[in-house]
Parts: C-alpha cells; structure tokens; sequence
C-alpha cells in the first residue's frame, strides 16, 4: 500500500475514531468512571494526532487539487453522491482547528462531573466526528451531512445539560439554524441542478462551471441562498440573536465546539463555494455583504460593550468577530480570504479557551455577573494570566493569530477605492473590543470586590486553576501563539490554494456611503445584561 493510500485512511480514521468512541460510550451507562476517560481520551485525542501526521505529510504544490483523496461508494453514485474525502490548503487549517478545539473541549468535559458523563462525552465526540467529516469533504452533499450531524448534538446537550434560560434559547437556536440550513441546502441543490455537472464533487462543479459559468441571474439568486443560509448559520447581522443565548446556555464543552470550530462552516462554504463559484453573484450582493457585515462589527460591538454577564459579553463578541471575516471573503482576494481563513483559525481557539475560562470563572465566584466581582486574581493568579492572553488575543494584540487575520483583512480592504473607506468603521471594532475585553479583565480579577465576594474571597473557597483545567488551556493558548508567531504554516498552503481560486480581483460596485442600509434598527431590539 502506498503512502498516499495509507494517508487517505488516516483521514478517514480521524472521523470514524470519535464516532466509534461514542456510540460505545453511548451505551456505557455501567462503564467506570476510568473506562469512560480513557475512551473519551481515545475518541478526542486520535483526530488531533492524525491531523498533525497529515499536516507533515501535505503536499502545498498539489493546487487545484487535494491531499489524500479517497473515493469511496454509497449507493448514490447514480446522483452523483460519494464520500468523496480530500484536504486542500483551505480546508487543512480548519481540519486541524477541530482537531485542536475538540481535544481541549473533551479533556476539560471529562473532568467537569456533569450528570450521566457517558451520554454528555458521547454527544460531544459525535460533534468532533461530524466536524472533521465537515472540513475533510470534498462531495458538498456529506458536507452538508457532516455538518448537520454535529449540529444535533447541540440541542440536544443545551437541553439536558444546559443553563437558565435553556428551552427559549434552544428554541430560538433550532429556529434559526435550520432556517439557515433549509436556505443552504435549497442553495447546494440550486447549484447542483442548475451546473449540469450530474456531481457533488466540489472538484467537478468547479471544472464545469469554470468552463461554462451560469448566467448572472442564477448566480444571483443561487449565492443569495447561500449567503443568508450560511449567513444565518454564521451569525451574520442581523440574523444573531440565537448565538450569544445559545453559547451562553450551552455547557462548556458545547460552546466551545460550536463557536469555536461548528460556526465556521458557513464562512467555510463561502469561501469554497460561494465566491470561486458564482464571482457574478457574489459581486452583486457585495453592498450587502459589507453594510451587514458592519452591523457585526459596530452595532453588535456596542451591544457587548453593554453587557454584565461574562458568558453573554463572549457569545456577542463571538458574533462581532465573524464581521471581520465576512469582510475578508468580500474583498474576493487571495489576500482578503487569506486574512478570513487566518482569522476564523485563530478566532476559533481564543473563542474556545474563553468560553473555557468563564465557567472556570464561575465555579470559583459562583456567579457570571462581572460587577458582582473583582480581586479574583489574588486567588487565581493563573487564572488571571491565562484570561488576560486570551483576551488580548481576541483584541488582536500583535504575537496572537487574530492579529495577523485582522491585519491582512485591513490590508485587503485598503487595496482598492471600492474597499479603501470600509478600513475606518471596521477599525472601531478593534478599540470597542479593547473597551469591553479590558473592563472584563478589570472587573473580575483586578477592581474593588463587593462586600459579598469579599467574603468569598477571604474563605478558602477559592482556588487557583486545577491539572485539568490548566492543561486544555495550555493548549489552546499555545496553538493561539504558534499561529501569531509562525503565521506561514498556514498561509503559505492557503495562499498557493487561494491564488487559484481567485486569480483576479472581479469588478465589484460602487457602495453609495451614504445610502447606507437602515443598521441600526435592530440594536434597541436586543435585551441587554
């Protein structure tokens, strides 16, 4: 057998493996306590050795193409239905990010004594499963399946495991996603149908309609699909109110997978499908793209600033930061969905490890409500430490990965007079970030405690982060500076990828700034905290 054949079952190992684990977990309501980790432990850490095995091996010279094709039958072929499995320089990065936030998510919920631990690690490890089939198809029907497979286990684990407030939010999350899902996959159809290929394949949807490319009237109307599907998925504005519930419920475990790595996909379908696919209609839709965009950066910026709950404060500064990145993939340059792909990497580890960190926060305070702390670092000063990294990583301090994302998106957009005046209103993102990232760090460890958490504070109630706790962290935080300092194991395969895929900038219209869509609307709808 050859390298490359034992590579593509390596591939296919790395979403079987957490699927194996947790169908045997499933049924392991007898199992121990020890037998339950160690299975977990096998479930969670194998995707992340396989990624880092294929990552050695990736051949960045192979454009156009994919590393470790394997091809397999499903009794669809007649629709052009396989499981089709390959990564590229796009798809890599993001196979490897949920590799990494997978295994710090299990390792943390294996140690979190949540109620019926088998079904909750179980559920967690059908999530992996799903989200590196997701990243590793090449067929766009199992990537659809694939990411719908991971999201299930979202309501599921916010209804069981979840926190007050639980049934609306997961109500509220089911509406919306598979609203989003519904317009998505109306989209993939739509694209199927109308392309003639008679293929899913990714790779043959681009060679025939590269070759004779849909009408400027389909590509419009097919990329609207898409966009408000994969939009409403990603949380664009003003389609958000789901997330920052939905995270804010969801066990910790949940929402670090979810806005770490689940949320990506539908900026991942964009940029592999929507742009390189259908350049006409998504240059239609650009002045959309930008002015909502905006509202995620801006309004939904202000929106966190105001808020009191720390997990809540995240899940809205989850929901601004995917404003940046829609701005990336709008710029349609290699430089642009470079800086988009870079920023989802890192913006997926330093959401993960804060989320992490919050519930850290509460089980030493007992409560989420930032003004109701303070002084905490004097008992946690590792706690502190680890906080204040994450949050400069999420501001974009230079030496993080959200840095080098948010640069070369500056970058991009400065490039051209289409572009050039979107720098200044994105640019307030990063200070109102600064704002409610800094007063976060200043009111839970650092400002005057009130009487009630001082007396907290003088028992011995509290204690500095556990084994457990530190060692997912320590994870995340390193991947978070390999990627800030070493920004080229990435880019460079991505770049090589992205060249072709968007070998040319296309013509995108003239935004009349000061007919500026009505953004502001919904920023009074939204219930602060």
């Amino acid at each position: 057998m050859t390298s490359v054949d034992t590579s593509s079952l390596y591939l296919l190992t790395a979403i079987i493996a957490p699927l194996v684990a947790g169908l045997i977990l499933l049924f392991g309501s007898r199992f121990s306590t020890t037998t339950i980790r160690a299975v977990g432990a096998f479930g969670f850490s194998l995707p992340l050795i396989i990624g880092l095995l294929l990552y050695c091996r990736f051949e960045p010279s192979l454009v156009g193409g994919y590393n470790f094709e394997l091809c397999l039958p499903t009794g669809l072929q007649a629709v052009g239905i396989y499981l089709h499995l390959g990564l590229n320089g796009i798809s890599m990065p993001l196979f490897l990010l949920a590799g990494v936030v997978g295994l710090a998510a299990g390792l943390y919920a294996m140690y979190s004594n949540a109620e019926r631990p088998h079904l909750y690690l179980a559920l967690l490890l059908f999530m992996l499963g799903g989200l590196m089939g997701t990243f590793a198809s090449v067929d766009i029907f199992f990537f659809y399946f694939f990411h719908e497979f991971a999201l299930i286990p979202t309501f599921i684990m916010i209804g069981v495991w979840g926190g007050a407030g639980k049934r609306g939010a997961a109500i509220e999350m089911t509406i919306y996603l598979t609203l989003g899902a519904l317009l998505s996959l109306l989209g993939l159809i739509a694209l199927y149908v109308e392309s003639g290929a008679d293929s899913f394949s990714l790779l043959e949807l681009r060679n025939y309609l590269s070759a004779q490319p849909l009408t400027d009237t389909v590509q419009s109307n097919i990329f609207a699909l898409l966009l408000f599907g994969f939009g409403i998925l990603v949380s664009l504005f003003p389609f958000h109110s789901w997330a920052p519930k939905g995270y804010a419920t969801a066990p910790t475990g949940a929402a670090m997978l979810h806005a770490g790595v689940l949320k990506k996909f539908g900026l991942y379908g964009l940029l592999q499908l929507g742009w390189p696919l259908l350049p006409a209609g998504a240059a239609h839709w650009f002045p959309w793209i930008v002015w909502l965009a905006l509202g995620n950066i801006i309004i939904i910026g202000l929106i966190t600033m105001a808020q009191k709950d720390v997990k809540m404060m995240l899940g809205y500064s989850s929901v601004m930061h995917m404003g940046y990145a829609f701005l990336g993939i709008a710029t349609f340059s290699a430089v642009g969905v470079g800086g988009a792909l870079l920023m989802m990497v890192a913006h997926g580890l330093s959401v993960a490890l804060l989320f992490m960190l919050s519930t850290c926060i509460y089980h030493r305070s007992q409560t989420f409500d930032m003004s109701a702390m303070g002084g905490l670092a004097t008992k946690a000063p590792v706690l502190a430490a680890f906080f204040v990294a994450a949050t400069m990583a999420s501001i974009g301090l230079p030496g993080f990965g959200n840095f080098w994302g948010e640069f070369t998106i500056f970058a991009a957009l400065a490039e051209t007079e289409t572009t050039r005046w979107i720098v200044a209103p994105a640019a307030l993102g990063i200070i109102i970030s600064a704002i409610y990232g800094l007063r976060a760090v200043a009111n839970i460890f650092y400002g005057q405690p009130s009487e009630a958490f001082t007396e907290r504070l003088n028992s011995n109630e509290i204690v500095d982060l556990k084994g457990f706790e530190r060692f997912p962290a320590l994870i995340l935080i390193i991947a978070l500076i390999l990627v800030g300092l070493f920004p080229r194991i990435f880019s460079d395969a991505a770049d090589l990828e992205l060249t072709q895929l968007y070998p040319t900038k296309i013509t995108l219209p003239t935004i009349e700034v000061n007919a500026a869509l009505p953004l502001a609307a919904e920023a009074h709808q939204e219930v602060t905290h």
